[in-house]
């Protein structure tokens, strides 16, 4: 019963600042659009709900570690596991701001649709044969030292353990060099599982930031892919509690 009220609340409390943040986020992109070429100020606007978001809960508690491995002088592509919806208000706490790949299918949803335009992110339809070629379109914002962030899984796990990966984050890296920068998340499924509709108010999230990895050190995009996956999956289990 308490975790369908807890419930309840987050849900309502989330449509509340999605509404707000939607009028403010809009005002800040019509003031900014003309000399603001990759939406930095609607983008920070949007980091700031999400900083409101992570606190529905007093007891959801966030843990950051290796933050001081990003050089921001170079080019770098983000890949982390998707656990939860949450995953992208707990990222957004990192200290620098990134520019998002996530699924069209999002675009199609009232309110956080016009937000990820907004903010200028970047939607794929993941079935479709130019998806990969959609991202060439992240080029030009990385040579700006625009960092960038991409789930490899494609979709939130449902179980959570971690999906096999997609091509596109490795390709670009590959074609480009591109550095590809791991990161581990743990706690998104446990407080907001996929599909379900009771959230846990006592959740310790953990993220860990890996030793960016340099394309050329790989023959080529699979052994790249195979090797990130790896290593992201022996970080994640020493990640999650025993």
């Amino acid at each position: 019963m308490m975790r369908r009220l807890f419930s309840i609340w987050v849900f309502s409390y989330f449509t509340l600042l999605f509404l707000v943040f939607f009028i403010i986020i809009l005002a800040v992109f019509i003031l900014t659009f003309p000399f603001d070429k990759y939406r930095k100020a609607p983008n920070f606007t949007l980091s700031l709900m999400a900083r409101c978001m992570m606190k529905a809960s007093p007891a959801w508690k966030m843990e950051f570690e290796g933050t001081e491995k990003y050089n921001r002088s170079e080019p770098t592509i983000f890949v982390s596991n998707h656990q939860s919806f949450l995953d992208m208000a707990f990222i957004y706490h990192l200290p620098w701001k990134m520019k998002w790949v996530s699924k069209k299918s999002l675009t199609y949803i009232p309110v956080m649709g016009w937000l990820v335009w907004l903010t200028g992110h970047l939607t794929i339809n993941r079935s479709s044969k130019t998806a990969l070629k959609k991202l060439d379109n992240l080029v030009e914002p990385l040579k700006d030292l625009i960092p960038v962030m991409i789930f490899p899984e494609g979709t939130r796990t449902m179980d959570g353990e971690l999906k096999p990966f997609k091509n596109g984050p490795f390709l670009l890296a590959k074609e480009y060099d591109f550095k590809l920068q791991p990161m581990v998340i743990d706690g998104g499924f446990e407080a907001m599982p996929s599909g379900s509709k009771n959230l846990k108010p006592n959740v310790r999230f953990k993220l860990k930031v890996l030793d960016a990895l340099d394309p050329s050190d790989f023959e080529d995009m699979r052994e790249l892919k195979d090797h990130t996956r790896l290593l992201m999956q022996q970080q994640l289990t020493e990640l999650k509690p025993t």
